[in-house]
């Protein structure tokens, strides 16, 4: 299943999409996508419902971020094995974990604000894992059935905040719109490999982001065991599990976004985002 959520900013309702790329509506079947909504037991039944008997939503809603209520947003970095040689440095030797502040969430398509004082505001296409059932201290081998499913996530990054104003990532990790998620959340069992995606980003049109899961360093099975043995990954819980090559700062010269860009960015089967890029302006 391909799960949405679509509406205004803090009015969305929960939806899918269905075989023929229309959007249904599943405010009759349930409140909304949620951690209640990620278990095993509860797509099941979900999937069960009749697509065609779901109304049919007209015209282009906004969509929203797929999952509602989101805990924890947790970034790797450095894990792929290009990206690493591209930014000059050696492949980690355990995952590099921070996290992104829940705050920054932002639907798919929603503009992305540059923050005040911003000069080196980068991109970063990511697959995105949902979690759907707790996982505390599991093994790498049932990893991967603690997963609801898999997303589109852009981990926006002011490289200055982030580098050259401390040790700490987050600073640079966490900005208002800097976690773009969505269009939508595609349910584990339609994803026959996640080893083998397709990642792609353009600015402006020009690609600048051309990757594949097989060349993650940490796969995303070891990357929720791994968490899974630091905190107690949640229901609804986000991983943002690292980019490929060709992000702003490792280009020569570097760039970096600015005022009237627009970004677009997608995984194979897993959908597309698109977002302008606006500047910082007082409320």
């Amino acid at each position: 299943m391909r799960l949405v959520r679509y509406g205004r900013p803090g009015k969305e309702k929960p939806g899918l999409i269905d075989d023929e790329g229309k959007l249904r509506d599943l405010s009759g079947v349930l409140a909304d996508i949620d951690a209640a909504t990620l278990s095993d037991k509860a797509l099941r039944k979900l999937a069960k419902v009749a697509t065609a008997s779901l109304p049919l939503v007209r015209g282009t809603p906004r969509f929203g971020v797929p999952v509602a209520g989101i805990g924890k947003f947790i970034g790797i970095g450095l894990n792929y094995a290009d990206h690493a040689a591209e930014a000059g440095l050696e492949a980690p030797k355990e995952p590099i974990v921070f996290m992104k502040a829940i705050s920054c969430l932002n639907g798919p398509d929603d503009a992305i604000v540059l923050p005040k004082g911003s000069k080196k505001t980068d991109w970063e296409v990511e697959l995105g894992v949902v979690i759907g059932t707790r996982a505390q201290y599991v093994s790498e081998a049932d990893a991967l059935n603690y997963v609801a499913g898999y997303c589109v996530v852009n981990d926006l990054s002011e490289r200055s905040f982030q580098l050259e104003r401390g040790p700490q990532w987050d600073k640079g990790k966490g900005c208002d719109t800097f976690g773009p998620v969505g269009p939508w959340l595609v349910t584990r069992d339609e994803v026959p490999d996640v080893q083998r995606l397709d990642l792609y980003l353009e600015v402006n049109g020009k690609r600048m982001q051309t990757g594949s899961t097989e060349t993650m360093i940490f796969t995303v099975a070891q990357i929720v065991s791994y968490l899974s043995q630091f905190m107690t990954l949640e229901p609804g819980d986000v991983i943002a599990t690292g980019t490929p090559p060709g992000v702003g700062a490792g280009r020569k010269p570097q760039r970096f976004l600015k005022k009237g860009d627009t970004l677009r960015a997608g995984i194979a089967g897993l959908g597309e985002q698109q977002q302008d890029v606006l500047a910082w302006q007082a409320k």
